[in-house]
């Protein structure tokens, strides 16, 4: 499946019958010798009682991830095609409770509450001291403004920043931020565990459209270009850095079924 580009490998693990390790999830996600995914969902009961179903979720290279927003979004149309659920579900991820709603083939989560936003944070890099914002959506996430996306230095600088020991130990995903108009955005993402720019991100989506909402007071609903070249929309209560009620929306389509051994 994907999700504006930002692609998946979701699986019905309901009787928990696959057990894949992390070398195995690599070798599903490359895109040479696998299916080919910056990720892999398996659905599995929820065994909490919190929420309808839970996930699994691991990045390409089999790390286990928190949270997702255009996985969610696949995740959510997958489980509707396996059990016919209308019009919403809950699905527990390791970040909390997400319920998507369904219209045709678009889904809107509603994410996590974000937390420990922090804004002009100033580090030295490469290319000089910078300002760096940041904002927990589900995983941690640094934003950077630029003048123009195209000429951003994804690769380099967001492996830099993703590195960077203000966000050690564990790292961060680094999105380049262009603003094209009132409450219009395009974000480029360097996404920690692929170790490279994805076609979109949606938690990062998310994190740029909340930042830009707090520094340049922007409002509900907040349009945002991917590189994958789709628009998503980001919608929330609140401002001034404190939000709820923040939702995502976007496509989420199936491109192809299949079998492989592991």
């Amino acid at each position: 499946m994907n999700g504006a580009g930002n692609d998946f490998i979701v699986i019905d693990n309901r009787s928990r019958d696959i057990r894949l390790q992390p070398a195995q999830i690599a070798r599903l996600c490359d895109r040479h010798r696998g299916a080919g995914a910056d990720g892999v969902i398996l659905l599995v009961p929820c065994e909490s009682g919190r929420a309808d179903w839970a996930w699994d979720f691991y990045n390409s290279d089999g790390s286990a991830a928190e949270m997702c927003g255009n996985g969610a979004r696949c995740f959510a149309r997958f489980v509707r095609r396996l059990t016919g659920v209308a019009p919403a579900i809950r699905f527990e991820t390791r970040a909390g409770i997400v319920t998507a709603q369904f219209n045709g083939e678009a889904v809107k989560v509603n994410l996590t509450a974000p937390r420990d936003l922090r804004l002009n944070e100033e580090i030295s890099l490469s290319i000089g001291p910078s300002a760096v914002h940041s904002l927990n959506t589900g995983v941690p996430h640094a934003v950077l403004f630029v003048a123009d996306a195209d000429k951003a230095m994804v690769q380099s600088l967001g492996a830099e920043i993703r590195q960077h020991p203000r966000f050690a130990p564990r790292g961060t995903n680094v999105n380049f931020v262009q603003v094209l108009g009132p409450n219009s955005i395009r974000v480029r993402t360097y996404e920690r565990g692929v170790e490279g720019e994805t076609l979109a991100c949606g938690t990062g989506v998310t994190a740029s459209a909340l930042v830009a909402s707090a520094l340049r007071g922007f409002t509900s609903p907040v349009r945002v270009r991917v590189q994958g070249g789709d628009v998503l929309e980001v919608s929330f209560e609140g401002k001034g850095g404190h939000f709820e009620n923040v939702g995502l929306s976007g496509p989420a389509d199936f491109v192809f079924e299949g079998r492989m051994e592991v």
